[in-house]
């Protein structure tokens, strides 16, 4: 990269961050120059510097920037070994609670949040439970509130639910319509979909769990190290974070604040 286009980028990223409020400065740089590469050619313009009056004038042009910049991949009860562990180790401390609060942040389009309310509704404490389900991305969310999804994947899903540990036929739970997928509406009775940027907005609610997994690997160590104190604080005493498989706690601020319940699959239980 030559400094004309380092330039380029820390002017867009400021003028995003002024106009818009969306704090990308702290993101992987190699992972975000990639991205801003992709968006110039996606919305067709000769240089970096052309995306910035788009920013600053065209307010439809900030969602297609957002969907661009945002990691959605995702799938339902993505590594089944983490969905099972969380049945064995944190549901049964959960059913001890008369009514349990959970946020899954950076909940993408949506697919693990209905996995959690799958498992909640199977162990018979879905109906204590409220999820807020939040993410920067609007259109993710969108699609995560419609809870439609492509059928095709529904293979593959169905195995996955049955490697973690499901109790009945995945096909329980959605209805499928032509080469749609359509979640069961009772899986979204207990789900609260919301915006919230994790670079730049404060605590959500106190929660008795918190599910952030490969969302932090995109962020650079101070980001990261800041979204995990502010899970920290959103955490009751006794409360889980689980976080993904190549995320840590161990150069944080907060590890202390924490013990290990599985450390494969990065499930820790705040106690302090």
């Amino acid at each position: 990269m030559n400094n004309i286009e380092k330039i380029e980028i820390e002017l867009l990223l400021r003028a995003i961050h002024e106009k818009y409020g969306y704090d990308f400065t702290n993101y992987a740089r190699a992972s975000l120059n990639r991205r801003i590469r992709q968006v110039r050619k996606e919305i067709n313009v000769e240089s970096i510097s052309d995306l910035i009056p788009l920013v600053l004038h065209d307010e439809q042009i900030i969602d297609k920037i957002l969907k661009l910049f945002s990691i959605t991949v995702t799938e339902m009860f993505r590594d089944s070994e983490v969905f099972l562990s969380i049945r064995k180790n944190v549901i049964p401390y959960m059913k001890t609670f008369p009514f349990i609060k959970i946020w899954h942040a950076g909940c993408a389009t949506g697919e693990e949040v209905y996995s959690s309310a799958i498992i909640l509704n199977e162990e018979n404490i879905y109906d204590r439970c409220t999820i807020y389900a939040t993410d920067f991305n609007k259109v993710a969310l969108d699609v995560a509130k419609n809870g439609i999804y492509e059928l095709n994947d529904f293979r593959e899903y169905t195995n996955n639910y049955q490697k973690a540990g499901g109790l009945n036929s995945f096909s329980d739970y959605y209805h499928a319509k032509y080469n749609s997928a359509i979640m069961d509406n009772g899986l979204k009775e207990n789900i609260v979909f919301a915006h919230h940027n994790l670079t730049s907005d404060s605590v959500f609610s106190e929660t008795h769990l918190v599910i952030c997994r490969n969302v932090m690997i995109y962020f650079n160590q101070e980001l990261q190290n800041r979204v995990l104190e502010l899970f920290t604080e959103s955490l009751l005493i006794n409360g889980f974070l689980i976080i993904g498989n190549k995320e840590s706690l161990d150069f944080s601020s907060v590890k202390n604040n924490y013990k290990v319940i599985d450390k494969k699959n990065r499930i820790y239980q705040k106690i302090r």
